[in-house]
């Protein structure tokens, strides 16, 4: 097993409320065709999309799976998405559903919602401005031996659940679903650090989606970005390796898709995909 830094790292609070869906005073989405549509999009309690189904394919923009959550502090929220990881434990606080668990699925940029799993049984004592309280750890983990490999945004103990191995040429082979090329990474590129939020996969080109098996993603797929250099921001750097989780669904509007919460970078080709039908985070959580 790979050795990190995780006895070194803080657990800390953070939490946020059920943030309910918002619409503007114009409510169209304009699609990659120039269609205003009226689609469910981000926030609330989604019950009918969770972790581990298909991303493509729902009546909906940007979709979030499960519960998504906010603090109507705008300093506190950015601590919430900063600090909180995909797979750190979180709890109901209030309402019907208090001392309810789960945990966190992904981190949503531009809305800054982080995304919980919870049974289908909790999410339906749930309620818009329950409290939940996340045990944030995992931002700082690093691995032994590895210092060019930035990781970033997962709890140490599902890190440690993805098979990650060291070959004999020292590189870190990681089970992916699939791989997708720089070329194909849209809204989100830019940002200033990936330790929040996500970034998307375009998904216009029907012949891409397909070859890239970018149409049988699921929420929760990890997957490899080629040449997607996601250790300070995000760019472009030929040769550089991301790795990733899908938070959200497909998208409408031109130059977005699923998003991807990164969980490692390295600038330097030190991360290997290997192919594997179920690397998912449902399944290494057992959900």
């Amino acid at each position: 097993m790979l050795k990190t830094n995780k006895d070194y790292l803080i657990m800390q609070s953070v939490q946020g409320k059920i943030h309910s869906p918002i619409v503007g005073k114009n409510p169209y989405r304009v699609n990659r065709n120039g269609i205003g549509e009226i689609l469910p999009a981000t926030g609330g309690i989604t019950y009918n999309v969770k972790v581990g189904d298909s991303c493509m394919g729902w009546i909906g923009d940007h979709v979030e799976p499960g519960v998504s959550i906010k603090s109507d502090n705008e300093l506190e929220n950015a601590a919430l998405n900063l600090l909180a990881c995909i797979g750190n434990e979180a709890k109901v606080i209030s309402g019907d559903a208090k001392g309810a668990k789960g945990f966190v699925t992904g981190k949503h940029g531009g809305i800054d919602h982080v995304l919980i799993y919870f049974k289908k049984s909790d999410l339906e004592k749930m309620s818009i401005n329950d409290t939940i309280l996340i045990k944030s750890y995992g931002q700082g983990l690093a691995i032994e031996g590895h210092e060019d490999v930035k990781c970033m945004n997962i709890d140490p103990a599902l890190f440690e659940k993805l098979g990650i191995h060291q070959n004999v040429e020292g590189i870190l082979e990681i089970p992916v679903v699939t791989e997708i090329p720089a070329y194909l990474m849209g809204s989100g590129i830019g940002g200033p650090t990936a330790f929040s939020g996500d970034y998307d996969i375009m998904t216009g080109d029907p012949q891409a989606n397909k070859e890239f098996g970018i149409d049988k993603l699921r929420f929760g797929d990890i997957v490899l970005l080629r040449d997607c250099d996601n250790t300070f921001g995000r760019e472009y750097l030929k040769g550089s390796v991301s790795i990733g989780v899908v938070v959200h669904s497909d998208c409408v509007k031109s130059g977005h898709g699923p998003g991807i919460t990164v969980i490692m970078s390295s600038k330097k080709a030190k991360l290997k995909g290997i192919k594997t039908e179920k690397a998912n985070i449902a399944d290494y959580m057992n959900v």
